[in-house]
């Protein structure tokens, strides 16, 4: 069936224009690249590599976090340029270049780590423990927010038990 010529018909709104005219194609189309694709800024590539960390369970330490979803699958510690705790539940970031220090710290009692997170009422720090041997405290410049889902709590320090406290120390230190 032959095209009607649309560039002389009464629609009323007047003559259509030969550029819109069916058939018609502009010297360039518009969805038709010209070259090779745009290769990616490298300065959009994050300037360091994330590290992870898995926190280290002890048995009694497991047992007693495992009803509040504290599990190895779902803890650990992740470092780039920001700082990600993931606890079951709970999880807290902040930029790694808000780490003030790290220290060591030792001998937990077991009432006062096991389980969920738990809040130091003297400083407002955060333990995230699943053993009760060995953990790296995190100093902070300005303090973050944590566990608290309203943010009203601001944490000065944080303390996790990994694995690997020296690897964790370097990424930090780095």
């Amino acid at each position: 069936m032959p095209q009607p010529d649309l560039s002389t018909a009464d629609t009323g709104l007047g003559p259509i224009p030969e550029a819109n005219q069916p058939g018609h194609h502009p010297p360039v189309e518009q969805d038709k690249p010209t070259g090779p694709p745009p290769q990616p800024r490298v300065d959009a590539v994050p300037s360091t590599e994330t590290r992870h960390f898995d926190f280290r369970f002890e048995p009694v330490m497991q047992a007693l976090g495992a009803p509040f979803g504290v599990l190895p699958f779902t803890t650990g510690v992740e470092v780039d340029d920001e700082v990600r705790i993931r606890f079951g539940p709970w999880s807290m970031r902040f930029p790694r270049d808000e780490v003030a220090g790290v220290e060591e710290s030792t001998d937990y009692v077991l009432v006062k780590v096991a389980g969920p997170p738990h809040l130091s009422f003297a400083d407002k720090g955060v333990t995230f423990a699943t053993n009760r041997q060995r953990g790296l405290c995190i100093r902070l410049r300005t303090p973050q927010r944590g566990i608290d889902p309203l943010g009203l709590i601001r944490h000065p320090g944080v303390t996790v038990t990994v694995a690997d406290i020296e690897g964790l120390r370097a990424a930090l230190d780095a």
